[in-house]
């Protein structure tokens, strides 16, 4: 044994420790031990009450929600910085935006029609036209129509036939003459009734579109306007219907969905779609005027077939 473990049992004995604890100290020990426990749990009550009632004070609410706010609005602050910084990330003159739509280029194979329009010639008061299925008449200059570059009107002095092959007025030839204008001689008058008029491109030709001016001096409405094309002359080869506003089917040809139309300066242009043809027929079937039927000038813009 150490002499400092001798020292410490020395010193025991003449304190009077004992070795081993009586009944009135294990009893004593036990009152402190149950005293300090009990002063621990009430303070832990008295913090849990202190906490209730503040948590339950109007003012601690107002806080916390107020709290609650500042931080959505932080997050709302910080998510709208990050988006501006990924939509406006610096870019070098030149570089495309990485976000941006891309804009379409142009096909250099196509261009617009090179459509030369006469004078407007409207005479007189406008009077409303009560038309079943007509198209809205409006001043806004017609879209560019896009066509493959070289495409022309190749109905231009073309020979025309027609269902009534003497005209009261004009000579069927002035249909394809070049002449749009609305002025007295410049247009053909076919008779009353259904009439049709056939124009014979000569050759089989890819078809864009075709411009239809049938009478431009006053406001008139033609009914029963039915467009088609054909391989042949007798409409049996490849036959095709590209326009029809006959709606109750008076014409014969089948019911028509397309829209009646007042006659302006502008014609009106059918987009063929690249239809591939030699013959086009325009039908009519009176007007809202009369029963008479006029054409001023009928293009069709192709490019011959390869």
């Amino acid at each position: 044994m150490s002499k400092a473990n001798n020292n410490f049992e020395d010193l025991i004995r003449r304190v009077g420790i004992d070795a081993e604890p009586g009944a009135a100290h294990k009893a004593k020990l036990r009152w402190q031990m149950l005293s300090a426990f009990n002063k621990t749990a009430q303070r832990q009550e008295a913090g849990q009450m202190i906490r209730r009632r503040i948590m339950r004070s109007p003012i601690t609410k107002f806080t916390i929600a107020l709290t609650g706010a500042a931080v959505l609005i932080i997050i709302i602050a910080v998510g709208i910085q990050r988006s501006k910084s990924d939509t406006t990330t610096e870019r070098r003159p030149g570089q495309p935006n990485p976000g941006a739509t891309p804009k379409p280029e142009h096909d250099p194979n196509m261009a617009p029609l090179d459509i030369k329009l006469p004078k407007k010639m409207f005479s007189g008061t406008k009077e409303a036209i009560r038309v079943a299925n007509l198209k809205k008449l409006t001043d806004e200059s017609r879209p560019p129509f896009l066509a493959p570059v070289g495409t022309k009107n190749v109905a231009l002095g073309k020979p025309v036939s027609s269902s009534d092959e003497e005209p009261i007025i004009g000579g069927l030839e002035m249909i394809t003459d070049g002449d749009k204008e609305a002025a007295d001689g410049s247009y053909v008058e076919l008779g009353p009734m259904l009439q049709y008029v056939t124009i014979d491109l000569e050759a089989m030709h890819n078809i864009y579109a075709i411009v239809v001016w049938h009478y431009h001096k006053s406001e008139r409405v033609y009914f029963d306007v039915v467009v088609q094309v054909a391989d042949d002359p007798d409409f049996i080869t490849n036959f095709r219907t590209l326009f029809n506003n006959d709606i109750d089917n008076s014409a014969g040809l089948g019911v028509g969905k397309d829209k009646h139309y007042i006659g302006t300066y502008k014609g009106n242009l059918i987009d063929a779609k690249g239809v591939k043809a030699r013959y086009v027929r325009l039908y009519s079937n009176g007007n809202n005027n009369n029963d008479l039927n006029h054409y001023i000038e009928v293009e069709v813009y192709g490019k011959p077939t390869q």
